[in-house]
């Protein structure tokens, strides 16, 4: 590592600490870690999203038009997708005390800058970087949660985990436009920046590296799930052994990416363009639409809780549980493509209907590929899986709002089912795939609680 970084460097173990000690301290720091990384995670969104909320006033201030938004947009997505493989590589050889900390201060200098900036160069190149530095968010919370959490309550754990996704966005939208409308549009960036910092500030006291650091023993270990500690498992890995050895010759990581690939087009296909379809084919009101998008993510929320519990209690499928939600996803864009204009419920309850079973996929895939690799490289897999579904997002932005300009809707939402049906098609192939540890007998003592 390069020198000026070495401070990121995984921390070293700690002496053992004595078995009454360790089991009073263990809980209180698996939930510390899970309460932090939820907490930094979250608010890694209000420096990522906030520009969608204002880009109108923005645009309209700086004399900036949609395509110029749009490319901004793209180019963020296409950023965020390559920094969440490459910020993920270097996060397993990271201590996540101080890289996710890192992350969120570079990605509040890029909304300072953005929002002191009137050039459209400038303002294209700080959120490109932005993107590339918001990869440094999931890594270092894959690495915590795949440490202090053992396989067979990583559904669970992850699943309330990822409510952070819709608690940053909740909040995103409120504070920058509350910022925007009271002070200027500069503030939409200004102030999530400086929360940013301070939560920056805020992790660097919570946040902890792996349990040895601290002399606990391996979660498998405290779980009663290994006798042992397992020193293959503990050891970190050198970057080939990370790209090549656990992830770019992995052939589940390629299914499973491959398949978030489709997903993705899924997901953001109605986050990206659901309300203009409402309003112009639906006759849907401005607020109608902006509602869709409410119900829509609002609705993933308890169904995300509850697919990744139900799938540590399918033995840890997560291709299965995945598999079982986007056909219900299938079937409810049939519904909208053959509900006729005057039904907008019937609309808003399918759109609801997507988005509590298109969710669980999202996240249950990232977990798979924590499942199928060394925890010590959870950061690399979940980035490698990421750059794929944001590679889906990118070419639905950009190849679904072509054809409807140039071939209407129909063929937008036909294409649309395409892709979720290749996603049920890749998802089959997976549906008998188990980790390892599932497969290995626990002793009697397993199945402590948080």
């Amino acid at each position: 590592m390069f020198a000026p970084f070495r401070f990121l460097r995984p921390a070293p173990p700690a002496p053992l600490l004595p078995q009454a000690e360790a089991e009073r301290l263990y809980p209180k720091l698996r939930w510390q870690i899970l309460e932090a990384t939820f907490i930094g995670y979250a608010t890694f969104y209000l420096v990522r999203n906030n520009l969608p909320v204002v880009s109108k006033e923005m645009g309209e201030a700086l004399a900036y038009s949609k395509a110029q938004i749009g490319d901004m947009l793209a180019a963020t997505a296409i950023a965020y997708g390559i920094g969440k493989f490459l910020m993920g590589a270097w996060s397993d050889r990271s201590n996540p005390r101080y890289f996710m900390p890192l992350g969120l201060l570079l990605t509040a200098l890029c909304n300072f800058l953005f929002g002191a900036m009137a050039s459209y160069s400038v303002h294209l190149l700080l959120w490109t970087l932005n993107g590339l530095v918001q990869g440094m968010g999931w890594g270092p919370c894959g690495r915590s949660l795949g440490h202090w959490f053992s396989v067979r309550e990583r559904g669970t754990v992850f699943a309330i985990w990822n409510i952070a996704h819709n608690v940053g966005g909740g909040l995103t939208g409120i504070i920058a436009a509350y910022s925007a409308h009271h002070l200027g549009w500069q503030y939409a960036f200004h102030v999530p920046a400086l929360l940013a910092v301070l939560c920056a500030l805020y992790l660097l006291l919570r946040l902890r590296d792996t349990p040895q650091s601290v002399g606990l023993p391996p979660v498998e270990v405290y779980r009663g799930e290994a006798p042992e500690p397992d020193a293959a498992r503990e050891r970190e890995l050198g970057t080939r052994e990370l790209l090549f050895g656990q992830v770019l010759n992995n052939r589940v990581l390629w299914l499973f990416a491959a398949a978030n690939f489709f997903v993705y087009i899924a997901r953001y296909s109605l986050l990206d363009w659901g309300p203009t379809y409402l309003k112009e084919v639906k006759n849907a009101s401005l607020t109608q639409g902006g509602l869709s998008t409410a119900v829509f993510e609002f609705a993933g929320i308890f169904s995300t809780l509850l697919m990744g519990w139900l799938s540590d209690r399918a033995g840890g499928r997560r291709g299965m549980v995945s598999l079982l939600c986007m056909a219900p996803v299938l079937l409810a864009l049939g519904g909208i493509l053959m509900t006729p204009p005057g039904l907008l419920w019937v609309d808003m309850a399918l759109f609801a209907v997507i988005g509590f079973f298109v969710y669980p996929p999202v996240m249950l895939l990232g977990v798979a590929g924590l499942d199928f690799t060394s925890k010590k490289a959870v950061g690399t897999a979940a980035g490698f899986i990421g750059l794929f579904g944001y590679l889906g997002r990118t070419a639905q932005g950009k190849g679904l709002g072509w054809v409807a300009q140039h071939y209407g809707w129909t063929p937008a939402l036909l294409a649309v089912l395409v892709c979720t049906l290749l996603s049920i098609v890749l998802l089959a192939a997976t549906w008998r795939l188990q980790p390892r540890d599932w497969k290995r007998e626990a002793p009697a003592e397993a199945g402590r609680h948080v």
